[in-house]
């Protein structure tokens, strides 16, 4: 391949050429096609390419490839790739590896065991936004540990490719053992109503449910005051410290931005999450750099969706916490009623609350 006819060097100045040369004449060594050039070249990551082979092998079949091979429908693969947040391969492109194909067999099983398609994407929607988070704080760990100054394009890409054969071995058990650990805490959390029983309801149903978030006081105008990327770390700060203090049977749903969002069957416990967090990030705030946060809870009907979870107690609890001040815990009446004795309660006053005819009672939470 003419490789400044195609237009690798564009752009490139005298010494990055150089980089990028001798980086290409590695990679031709070690077997990389000129399509697979290419298309690392249109994504930018051509430094990368070595490393994408030790995480999932060379790219030998089309997406029909693998849908013949795994007797999975190809319109079910692309759903799910797409729910997955991963690309769909062009018609006829040879993109895709014994990995895709070995996860394609698996949907079909899942097919035969009678899960429908949008069960499986809408687990998979779940499972892609997780792991992708993961797959990225891995690659950035990665880069630091191979990063070194003056490290020449063709450097990165083998070291890089070196630390993740060594490393993959590792993600899988590690994954897998972690999945198992949650997946068992979610079983043991798991409670059938009598009513449910008798009357056979499909789980999961709406059932009764502690709902908390937990935001940032003064969150976007300390955007307005330190640079994005600091902005960044706080959020990450406040989803650590939320995983700090939470543990079975709380439940942390997600991170929206400035918040984080909790479930739990057992609203005493909840609370004292609540409680803990709120503890914690004072502490983190001691110094100015760290916004206090506020948390509001409410109790009633929820049903969870693909791992997040909806209703009533959901948008009442969401409502309560832009009512709570800094650095405090405020819940409704139907939370207070649960715990009456774990907690010291204040009344907070009726406030009136979007959406509901009449004022709904608040009170203030704090340790006995």
């Amino acid at each position: 391949m003419d490789f400044e006819a195609e237009g690798f060097y564009e752009g490139l100045d005298e010494q990055a050429r150089a980089e990028r040369e001798d980086l290409l004449h590695w990679l031709v060594e070690q077997g990389f096609s000129d399509p697979e050039l290419r298309r690392a070249h249109r994504r930018g990551l051509l430094i990368f390419l070595a490393a994408e082979r030790e995480v999932g092998g060379e790219p030998k079949y089309t997406a029909q490839d693998v849908a013949a091979a795994s007797g999975a429908p190809a319109e079910l693969l692309a759903h799910l790739r797409r729910a997955h947040g991963l690309p769909v391969p062009e018609p006829g492109a040879v993109e895709l590896t014994e990995v895709d194909l070995e996860s394609a067999k698996v949907s079909q099983r899942f097919v035969e065991m009678g899960l429908t398609e949008d069960q499986m994407a809408g687990t998979g929607r779940v499972l892609g936004r997780s792991l992708a988070t993961a797959a990225e704080a891995m690659r950035a760990v990665m880069l630091e540990i191979v990063s070194e100054p003056g490290s020449t394009e063709r450097d990165l890409a083998e070291r890089y490719a070196a630390a993740v054969r060594e490393v993959m071995p590792l993600v899988g058990p590690l994954v897998l053992g972690m999945l198992s650990q949650h997946l068992r805490n979610m079983v043991q959390g798991e409670a059938i109503g009598a009513a449910e029983r008798q009357a056979g309801t499909p789980l999961p149903g709406a059932r009764d449910t502690t709902v908390a978030f937990a935001d940032m006081v003064g969150f976007t105008r300390l955007g307005e005051e330190i640079a994005p990327e600091d902005l960044g770390s706080v959020a990450e700060r406040l989803f650590s410290l939320t995983r700090d203090v939470v543990e079975p049977p709380v439940r942390l749903v997600k991170t929206i931005g400035d918040a984080v969002m909790l479930t739990s069957p057992d609203p005493a416990a909840l609370v004292r999450a609540a409680l803990r967090l709120v503890e914690a990030t004072d502490a983190e705030s001691s110094d100015g750099a760290f916004p206090q946060v506020r948390v509001g809870l409410a109790y009633g009907p929820a049903v969870p969706r693909g791992g997040d979870v909806f209703g009533r107690a959901v948008n009442l609890a969401s409502r309560v916490t832009s009512i709570a001040r800094a650095g405090s815990v405020l819940a409704t009446r139907d939370v207070r009623d649960q715990a009456p004795g774990d907690f010291s309660w204040s009344s907070a006053r009726a406030r009136r609350i979007k959406g509901l005819p009449d004022p709904v009672p608040l009170y203030r939470a704090r340790r006995l």
